[in-house]
């Protein structure tokens, strides 16, 4: 292992970009989605790796699409694979290269007008949603919302510009809630509540014309052709889409180990447009479909087996053991704390998970060429877990040459105030593995 930069610099930051680029840049922009990193890193890739419309880049943990997006505009093929439903919806969207721009301008305004119509004539919303879709409105929003729900699916016109108009409206869902805390999750609470109202009728036909002048840069730009594939799958069967030593380069952030919960993500936009109405049903579609990351996930009478991590044992005992410490230890903590959440079993399914993962990796990967991650280091109950250095000694136990680490940043520096929270100082890293 090689190990550069052990400390980010402002050029880096600079080189790579953050989050909040693809928050601002075209089509990117489209829906937040939280955990993502920029559309600049996957250029900057790019161009060290001198991809061109010969090569294929794959992101197992495609999310809303920023890699495909960033690929596209660079004229590189790409193959993403995301298994997070509604995710996946998005990103097909955003990818969707075919909008006639003239059509859908027309079709905003019939479907405003529809909507304002069908408001007309809504007294109440009652039974409609799930409470906590209720909980995050006011009365007037609750009914132009539904008003431009029914209106959008009502009205004929291409299933690609239908879509296009769905994710307008998910997106109007964060531009006016009066749930004030919750980002990235939506909790609402009489205490932290939005002090500046918007109207569901002014802020969608700005996300609309947003989009339509994000669709029309993009014609502009005249991307070069190039051929990008998404499947709704699972990153740990990597193989079942994709033919052996066909792919040019990896570059993905998959889930941090940091208990994050990516099916409760999107439970508000889900329960708008009635895919689901429960817990319950978020958990059979979504949780039990994503790997290993969150203890929402853990059911523990069901998933014990996984403390003692098989695969990761077979790969490499030397790494078996430190994570066997790790559960162990988390073991007894859990018994000392309130909540007692299970992270022993979540550290161990997840280096389960990941190991699927890098092996999927080494049979599609071209040899030579780059797996790149962006990861983060977690301290689950304060007991520090080197997510980024134990992934990469995982692909040297599964064939792999070499793996560097860059760290981009340090993380939960603004939780140092808070006395319930551990010290233990985390980064943020790029690692690259070499097949």
């Amino acid at each position: 292992m090689v190990m550069t930069d052990t400390r980010p610099t402002a050029k880096t930051i600079e080189k790579y970009g953050s989050f909040q680029d693809s928050l601002r840049a075209p089509i990117h922009r489209w829906f937040t989605y939280p955990a993502g990193y920029s559309h600049k890193l996957v250029e900057a890739k790019i161009d060290e790796y001198m991809l061109d419309s010969d090569h294929t880049i794959l992101d197992p943990f495609v999310g809303s699409g920023t890699t495909s997006l960033a690929a596209k505009a660079k004229g590189v093929n790409s193959i993403g694979i995301e298994a997070h439903p509604f995710v996946y919806w998005i990103a097909k969207t955003k990818l969707h290269s075919e909008y006639d721009i003239g059509s859908i301008e027309e079709d905003a305004e019939a479907i405003q007008s529809k909507a304002k119509g069908i408001c007309s004539k809504l007294v109440k919303c009652n039974g409609v949603w799930p409470a906590l879709v209720y909980k995050c409105f006011t009365e007037d929003n609750l009914r132009q919302l539904l008003a431009l729900r029914i209106a959008i699916l009502g009205h004929e016109c291409p299933s690609a510009h239908k879509d296009f108009f769905k994710v307008a409206l998910t997106a109007t869902l964060r531009d006016v809630t009066s749930a004030g805390a919750g980002w990235p999750y939506i909790a609402p609470s009489k205490h932290a509540k939005r002090t500046v109202h918007r109207e569901a009728f002014e802020e969608f036909p700005k996300r609309v014309q947003m989009m339509v002048n994000d669709v029309f840069e993009c014609e502009v730009s005249d991307f070069p052709i190039s051929k990008h594939e998404l499947y709704n799958g699972d990153a740990r069967k990597i193989e079942k889409y994709i033919d052996n030593n066909s792919v040019d380069m990896v570059l993905t952030s998959p889930p941090y180990l940091n208990n994050y919960d990516y099916a409760d993500r999107t439970r508000l936009e889900t329960y708008f447009w009635g895919i689901y109405d429960t817990w319950g049903d978020i958990t059979r579609e979504v949780r039990d479909h994503l790997m290993v990351a969150a203890t929402t996930q853990i059911r523990r009478n069901q998933m014990d087996k996984l403390m003692l991590s098989p695969n990761v044992r077979h790969a490499s005992n030397a790494i078996y053991e430190e994570i066997q410490d790790i559960v162990h230890r988390l073991s007894k903590l859990r018994l000392e704390k309130g909540g007692k959440k299970s992270y022993d079993i979540m550290v161990a399914g997840y280096f389960e998970d990941m190991l699927k993962v890098i092996e999927g990796v080494y049979c599609v990967l071209k040899s030579g060429q780059p797996f790149i991650l962006v990861l983060g280091d977690s301290a689950p109950y304060g007991v520090h877990v080197r997510t980024d250095e134990l992934i990469g000694e995982l692909a040297l136990a599964v064939g792999f040459s070499h793996f560097d680490i860059q760290v981009i940043r340090t993380r939960g520096d603004k939780w140092a105030g808070n006395s319930q929270r551990h010290k233990v100082p985390l980064r943020e890293s790029i690692v690259t593995i070499t097949r």
